[in-house]
């Protein structure tokens, strides 16, 4: 993977965390090819919300269905029909908790998500919520159709809307869901008013400044953008990824030899022989 397409600022929000700077989720990190594919929304000059229809999980659900082996179909049904039977929400959760049990064991990670979801939502409970919303972040970053990349992002929101109407202070569920938001439904003001909260209140929160900081690189807005990246590194000045898109925001001021200098630092920082590889092809293609 070559650093020029980390100037996608739409993918690189998820990209650089899965590659080099180590992600901050709550499930497993999933890696693999369809995670470096970019979203159906590119945020351009003047964004707005994303127009592709989400799929339908009662279609999705009834696909998968039919590609499961007899053994975990009938599974599916007997759990189903004791859902069916069932009335007392808790004892619900724990049902839907099995039933996504079968649909995981069955490569089935979508449905899963969607089963764990409305435990988490029988629940009410934050941790639960923030999981299950960042499954469907993960797996929104994964997939390649345009379609369940907006179900996935519409799923991940209303998980992180309930987990904020429990505890609204949660500045991790915020930044969670300005990336629904920003990465899934293209609704990027939403997105962007999320993080300005958080800065306003917390100047120092590096995540939020992060964030702002790459939305400023792709509008184009690079002295923004330098000041978010040089005020995480002063509080944090071993931030590789920091270092890496000051590098690209000086770049994109037309200091060739300033980005390059930040580059080599970068190199220096990460200490990964193929990053540096990388990085190296990438200031050839600048100089």
């Amino acid at each position: 993977m070559r650093p020029v397409h980390y100037i996608s600022i739409a993918a690189a929000i998820a990209l650089t965390a899965l590659l080099y700077w180590g992600g901050n989720t709550t499930p497993p990190a999933k890696t693999g090819g369809a995670a470096l594919q970019q979203p159906p929304q590119m945020m351009g000059g003047a964004p707005g919300p994303n127009t592709v229809k989400p799929a339908s999980f009662d279609s999705l659900l009834a696909a998968s269905f039919d590609q499961l082996s007899k053994t975990a179909a009938d599974s599916v049904k007997t759990i189903e029909n004791e859902l069916k039977a069932t009335r007392d929400s808790s004892r619900m959760a724990s049902v839907f908790i099995r039933l996504a049990h079968v649909w995981e064991v069955n490569h089935k990670a979508p449905i899963a998500a969607y089963f764990g979801a409305q435990a988490a939502k029988l629940e009410n409970s934050e941790k639960k919520l923030n999981f299950a919303g960042q499954f469907f972040l993960d797996l929104m970053h994964e997939d390649t159709s345009s379609a369940m990349h907006m179900w996935e992002a519409q799923e991940a929101i209303d998980c992180f809307k309930r987990s904020l109407a429990v505890d609204p202070n949660n500045d991790t569920a915020k930044i969670a869901l300005a990336t629904g938001y920003i990465e899934g439904t293209g609704e990027t003001m939403q997105g962007v008013q999320l993080l300005l909260g958080i800065t306003r209140e917390k100047p120092d929160n590096v995540p939020a400044n992060m964030m702002l900081g790459k939305l400023a690189i792709q509008s184009g807005q690079f002295d923004k953008a330098q000041k978010r990246f040089e005020e995480i590194l002063k509080l944090q000045p071993k931030n590789a990824e920091a270092m890496y898109f000051l590098a690209e925001t000086y770049k994109g001021k037309g200091d060739k030899e300033k980005a390059i200098e930040l580059f080599e630092q970068c190199k220096k920082l990460v200490n990964r022989p193929e990053f540096s590889r990388d990085v190296d092809q990438y200031i050839s293609t600048i100089k």
